[in-house]
């Protein structure tokens, strides 16, 4: 029976040299060559098509990334204005008891309009005061 030939296409990739021992010495130890033992691993581990298959290979995987939207509500309590902020939470209160943050304190605890902070964040520092 005659055997069935595969259309191939040429692929030449620079591989690090511990990496190219590493398959050398695989396909060696399997009795197969390069090209089959390259075909049988990118078969059995690449799948492009699928965001679980392009996850699963993990460290090799480009430009991915995760959001998640960050919707402050209009007010906040210091440790929610920190992040928004994002410094700390005892930077805030520094900040605010200082008067140099916009908030109110509402008797022990102070709370912090979404709004008026990004009007602070909009105004430009004055230089006597050094940094905020």
């Amino acid at each position: 029976m005659p055997r069935k030939i595969r259309p191939e296409t040429p692929l030449y990739v620079k591989l690090p040299n511990d990496a190219v021992e590493k398959l050398h010495r695989a396909a060696e130890a399997l009795g197969v060559a390069k090209k089959d033992l390259v075909t049988q691993l990118v078969k059995k581990y690449v799948d492009p098509d699928t965001q679980k298959g392009l996850a699963s290979l993990g460290g090799t995987m480009m430009g991915s990334y995760s959001f998640h939207p960050y919707d402050p509500p209009e007010v906040m309590n210091a440790e929610q204005a920190g992040q928004f902020l994002q410094i700390d939470e005892k930077n805030v209160i520094e900040l605010a008891e200082a008067g140099k943050l916009p908030g109110k304190k509402l008797g022990p605890v102070w709370r912090f309009s979404r709004e008026a902070l990004v009007a602070w964040l909009s105004t430009p520092s004055d230089p006597k005061e050094g940094k905020r």
